[in-house]
Formats: structure tokens, sequence, C-alpha cells
């Protein structure tokens, strides 16, 4: 009898395995079946790609994308969108690097206003969907964008600002440059966001309720969740990632400039939608996500390493844009046929 149990079990698995739709294959390993696939091009196609300098290189760069995709996948689980948060991050280094350089002020004071130039914006995003009630996130965020970029021009006379080395705001290069042995401190950052970001979503009541209003938001409602709540502290926890990750790119580049994270909140889009979650809302993981992340940074890494000129580089970027959409697409099909 046991045997048989075992045998209708493992037929069972082979035949959800087996008989799974495009849309289930693609929604459960697209992702990371398509970053093995990469991996496997670039490491022959490049004797550098495997290096463990070219590796530790892959890692700083990513660093952006991986907190601004963190914050977009709150805001994406809650069936919304944050278009703002490039302008956000060149705002937030904007300032870190006016008050640390050329005011002089302490850098972990600098430091902090940084992220709270991050957090304000996300609480604008946030008051303008609960307090004006804007009929959607793509407008208010499309309108902050337009807003902080401004700002960020206006405050640095539109030139960039450097020199944190010689200000002495040395947390600020650590925090972007440093590294432990061969691990950048930047990557340890984005490793614990990401594990702080999966217990919040996963064994908080908050998180819970994230899911809820992306699920059904009328629904979450009459359940007594305050939507206004949740919402307003997905859009500050996603200006806040964009205010850490200005952080670590001011770092990196030993200064803030107004032009930074140009179309940055596009590569953060696509790798969250690569990596599972939906723009339909209710779905999505951080690990996901951070699949996404990486897959995208190994993308333009190796189109830079097989010199694949910038306007090819652009046309290719724009093609992952579509595939994430149509990804989506096919997981809903694969969900609604199941």
């Amino acid at each position: 009898m046991a045997r048989t149990d075992v045998a209708e079990g493992t037929a069972g698995n082979a035949r959800r395995l087996f008989g799974m739709t495009l849309g289930d294959f693609v929604a459960r390993f697209g992702a990371l079946f398509g970053l093995t696939i990469l991996v496997i091009f670039l490491s022959s196609a490049s004797d550098v790609f495997l290096t463990p300098s070219n590796l530790s290189n892959i890692a700083r760069q990513a660093t952006v994308n991986a907190l601004l995709a963190i914050g977009l996948l709150l805001a994406i689980i809650t069936s919304g969108i944050d278009l703002s948060v490039g302008a956000v991050l060149a705002l937030s280094m904007s300032t870190l690097a006016l008050l640390a350089i050329e005011w002089g002020v302490n850098p972990y004071l600098a430091m902090l206003a940084c992220l709270l130039v991050g957090a304000g914006m996300g609480a604008v995003n946030g008051l303008l969907l609960t307090r004006l009630h804007l009929p959607h996130p793509f407008i208010a965020t499309l309108g902050t964008l337009n807003v902080a970029r401004g700002m960020a021009l206006m405050i640095t006379g539109a030139s960039p600002i450097s020199g944190f080395d010689k200000a002495g705001a040395d947390p600020v290069l650590w925090l972007g440059a440093g590294s432990f042995g061969p691990i950048p401190v930047a990557l340890l950052v984005v490793l614990l966001v990401y594990v702080v970001t999966h217990i919040f979503l996963t064994r908080t009541t908050i998180g819970r309720h994230i899911f809820a209003v992306g699920g059904n938001i009328t629904a979450a409602r009459l359940s007594g969740i305050d939507v206004d709540r949740t919402l307003l502290t997905v859009y500050t926890l996603s200006g806040l990632m964009a205010g850490l990750a200005g952080l670590m790119l001011a770092g990196r580049t030993n200064s803030g400039y107004p032009t930074a994270a140009l179309g940055a909140e596009l590569d953060a889009i696509s790798a969250v939608i690569i990596g599972g979650a939906s723009f339909f809302g209710g779905v999505g993981t951080v690990w996901g996500t951070a699949i996404g992340v990486v897959l995208i940074a190994v993308l333009r890494n190796g189109l830079v390493l097989l010199k694949v000129p910038i306007e090819w580089q652009t046309v290719a970027i724009g093609a992952v844009i579509i595939l994430a959409v149509w990804v989506d697409v096919l997981r809903q099909r694969g969900g609604q046929q199941s």
C-alpha cells in the first residue's frame, strides 16, 4: 500500500512538472533558467567574465538596481508603480554631496539627510495617492519624477559635486566602494536589506497587508485593513531605498550629480517583473527579484565585455523590458487557466 502511495505521488509530481503550461514554467523557473543560460554563454564567450575582479565589478554595479528594485517590488505587489525612484536617487545623492562636500556638514548627518530626502519624496508619493486621491501611481510618481529631477538640478547648479575624499567623508566612500576582502561592502548592505525585506513581507502584519491590497483592494478595505497607511508605508520605503541607492552610488563615484540614474527605474521594473512579480498585484518575492537584478547586471556586463556598441546595448535592454512584460502576461494566462 505504501509503495502504491509513493508511486502515485511520484507520478503526480511528474505530471505537474511535465504538464506545466509555458506560463507556469516561465513563472517558476524562467528567470533562473535565463540567468543560467546567459552565464554559460558569457563564460564561453569571454575569458574575463568569471574572473574575481569582474564578478566583484558586477556586484558593485548591481547594487543600485538591487536597492531600487526592492523598493519597486513593494509598490508593484500593491498593483502600483514608482517611476520616480531614479530621480529621487539623484536628488538624494545631490543633497548628500552638497551637504558633505560644499557645506562641510558632518558626513554621518549628511548620510542621514540623504536617506531622509529619499524617504520624504516617497512619502510625498504616498500622500498624493492617499490624500489627494490621484487616480493612479503612474501619474503621481511621474509628477514627482520631474519634481525631484528638477530639484536636483537646482541645488547642484546642474553640475556634479565631487570630492568626498577631500571633504573627509570616508564613511560615504566606505559604503560605496569599500570591501571586506574580496566582498564589496555594498553587496553586504544589499544582502542585509533583502533579508530584512523578506522577513518584513512574510512575517509581519503590514507585509501581509501589502499582499492583500495588491490582491484585491476592495476586499482589503472590507476586511479592515488600513489601505491608506499601507500605501503610504510602501511608497515611503520605496523612496528610502532610492535614497540608500543614492548613498551607495555617491560613494562609488566619489560625487553627487543631478543626472544620475536616468532611466534606472526601467531596469528596476524589469528585474522585479522577470523575478516573478506581477503588474496586476498581489504577487512577488524578494529572492525572485534578486535573480532578476543579477540577470540584468550580468546582461549589461556581458554586453560591455563583448564590445557591443552602445546603441545595440540600448536595443538589448529595451528588448528585455518587452520580455519582462510578456513574461507577466504568460504568467497571468497560466494562472487563469489553472
